[in-house]
């Protein structure tokens, strides 16, 4: 039997920070949440939310006159983004994810890929897990293979697993294998805006394609673009396993 879910662990008499319920439930970001708070678009039991207050099990919680209520099965998808989606659920963006893949129950991105990338993506309606997966400070691997528009040489892949100075500071040390004459394989343990991309363009190199194929244990393998599938209960209590010490 898999373990408990993280909401399902969360669904206790325990208090919570309101703006962590709402990012939890799938309504916004914590920051997002804040906002909101602070403009009275949320209300606790018919009162006016304050900045900061906490929240228990029971409580009725609306957010622009929506009751706000966690799933209490867990969603967690893995998908295979095709180029030209966005990691946005801003649905006035044509090509957001959430119109793209039209999943029954509100879901979120873990993390994210940009426009131009393609590959594995995990998208859940658990906000905890989000941040324990994505947040840099906890180190988690993410896989990409990558094809860019000239020879990869042992220079390349020395300096690029060394740590390239992008955006005023320089990257993690890496993992990085040539698998052909133009296409490399790299590991990384942090997310920078466009890092592999950046990477890249600091050696004198531009990314053709670029595929993300595995963030920790869940893999792409053969799962066609532009499709879905669900976590097995299997990668599901390995991925469990894996975050139970991370900083949320």
């Amino acid at each position: 039997m898999p373990k408990k879910s993280v909401i399902q662990e969360y669904n206790a008499k325990t208090p919570i920070r309101l703006n962590k319920f709402l990012s939890d439930s799938g309504v916004c970001s914590r920051r997002e949440a804040d906002r909101l708070i602070e403009a009275g678009k949320v209300m606790v039991d018919g009162v006016k939310a304050q900045k900061g207050m906490k929240v228990s099990q029971g409580q009725v919680i609306t957010c622009n006159g929506v009751q706000v209520k966690r799933e209490e099965e867990l969603v967690l998808i893995a998908f295979n983004k095709p180029v030209g989606i966005e990691c946005t659920s801003d649905r006035s963006n044509p090509d957001n994810i959430i119109d793209y893949i039209h999943y029954p129950k509100r879901i979120y991105t873990i993390g994210r890929l940009d426009k131009n990338s393609q590959g594995l993506i995990l998208l859940t309606n658990d906000g905890n897990i989000v941040n324990k997966i994505s947040k840099s400070v906890n180190g988690h691997e993410k896989e990409y293979i990558v094809k860019v528009n000239k020879p990869v040489t042992k220079e390349f892949i020395t300096k690029m697993q060394g740590g390239v100075k992008i955006l005023d500071r320089y990257t993690r040390p890496c993992r990085v294998k040539q698998e052909k004459k133009d296409v490399f394989r790299i590991v990384l343990t942090q997310g920078m805006n466009r890092q592999i991309r950046r990477m890249c363009e600091a050696l004198g190199y531009k990314v053709l394609e670029l595929k993300r194929v595995r963030i920790m244990n869940i893999t792409l393998g053969n799962l066609k673009t532009g499709t879905y599938r669900n976590v097995t209960k299997d990668e599901l209590n390995g991925l469990l396993k894996l975050i139970k010490d991370s900083v949320n």
